[in-house]
């Protein structure tokens, strides 16, 4: 956080880096450090953080150079049916804005359901309250729904009796590649909102540490050259889904492969860095990383013999001694040999967005890592290998 900090602050003082949160005291899923609007003192920060479901109250994801404008993540706000607000939470807001007339708020579920929260107290943002953010619904899959989209499209990877057409049907019927155009759509938009509209987003659902995490970072991913770097995306999922509380421990308890599954498992992470393949399908040369090191990181997020992964969040990691009783992940990645096998051998650095496509011609079925153990390995590596001699270097 405080290198992403330090890098913030060359480009503007108008955000600070926060101690509000030490030893959790504030939100029991947010780092100890976050960074917000210079002109709000710890107090609006504690008040606003009362405000909102699991005190995730709004916070800064990314700081968009060229248009002076940034992303925000956030659990909902705690309305209820009695319209209940927040003055610290309104002037937060605002301050986010830095002088800029609007803004958006991405709310990621449906208007009915944001309408429902405020039964059980939640809610999204009022209009009246807020005057210069709009409130946009993009709705994206979460939960129980998810996680059974990605068991029926693993048991139609490996249902090797389907003649060509039905297996067509049943990859399409589970519906895992439109959520993956939905992702990839929905953070698009936030990305289109800050590069080509000049205007502020902030992203959240319901908790703000699943789905809210997945398009904050894809957003990223899309407009910063940075996050297409080996260090810069191992750094993005470090403050994103490490840092930023995302329950690994809940989510990934176990994977589609498994018979049954337990009431809060939802492969947010997996469907991320499946997003994470189709931008880098669709721009082969626009990553330094290759689908190796996505098919990695997929297989630790569920078993591992790293502390990475481990916990729900960095108070648990904590608590646990995670850092000081495990090995780390990205040690290992970065070693000289392993890092060697996870670049992008085409790899050239690209200053500009990456705008994604979703047609459905676009949106591809992973193979290298859903039908990875169908596919010969040999043939892969034989592949890569090939790549590395035709630009005239040694892969090893």
């Amino acid at each position: 956080m405080e290198t992403f900090y330090h890098k913030l602050k060359a480009q503007t003082d108008a955000w600070r880096l926060s101690h509000v949160n030490e030893n959790f005291k504030v939100c029991p899923s947010y780092p100890e450090k976050i960074i917000v609007p210079v002109s709000c003192s710890d107090y609006s920060l504690r008040r606003s953080a009362a405000f909102r479901q699991g005190r995730r109250f709004p916070v800064l994801s990314y700081y968009h150079p060229r248009s002076r404008t940034v992303l925000l993540r956030s659990a909902q706000p705690l309305v209820g049916p009695n319209q209940h607000c927040s003055g610290d939470d309104e002037m937060l807001l605002d301050a986010a804005l830095m002088g800029n007339l609007r803004g958006f708020i991405i709310d990621i579920r449906t208007e009915q359901e944001a309408k429902q929260a405020r039964s059980s107290g939640g809610g999204t943002e009022n209009k009246e309250r807020y005057p210069k953010w709009s409130v946009l619904y993009r709705p994206l899959v979460r939960g129980q729904a998810l996680h059974s989209s990605l068991t029926r499209l693993v048991g139609t990877c490996y249902d090797t009796y389907l003649g060509r057409n039905h297996w067509l049907s049943k990859l399409q019927a589970s519906q895992w590649l439109s959520h993956i155009k939905e992702a990839l759509s929905t953070a698009g938009l936030a990305a289109e909102c800050i590069e080509r509209e000049g205007t502020s987003v902030l992203i959240h659902g319901e908790e703000g540490a699943n789905n809210t995490l997945m398009v904050t970072s894809l957003a990223q991913v899309i407009l910063s050259p940075d996050c297409r770097t080996m260090v810069g995306f191992q750094d993005l999922i470090e403050r994103e889904w490490l840092q930023a509380g995302h329950p690994f421990q809940l989510r990934c308890a176990r994977s589609g492969w498994a018979q049954g599954r337990l009431q809060q498992e939802s492969p947010n992470f997996l469907l991320f860095l499946d997003c994470c393949w189709q931008l880098a399908h669709q721009f082969p040369m626009a990553m330094e990383f290759n689908e190796k090191l996505l098919c990695t990181l997929a297989t630790h997020a569920y078993s591992s013999e790293y502390g990475t992964f481990l916990c729900n969040n960095e108070k648990e990691r904590n608590i646990y001694k995670v850092r000081e009783k495990t090995h780390s992940l990205w040690g290992t990645l970065n070693s000289f040999r392993q890092r060697k096998s996870l670049i992008n051998p085409v790899y050239q650095g690209n200053p500009l967005a990456i705008w994604p496509s979703v047609a459905p011609q676009s949106i591809q079925l992973w193979e290298g890592f859903f039908l990875r153990y169908l596919i010969p390995k040999e043939h892969r590596e034989m592949s890569w290998q090939r790549t590395w001699e035709l630009i005239g270097e040694d892969p090893y």
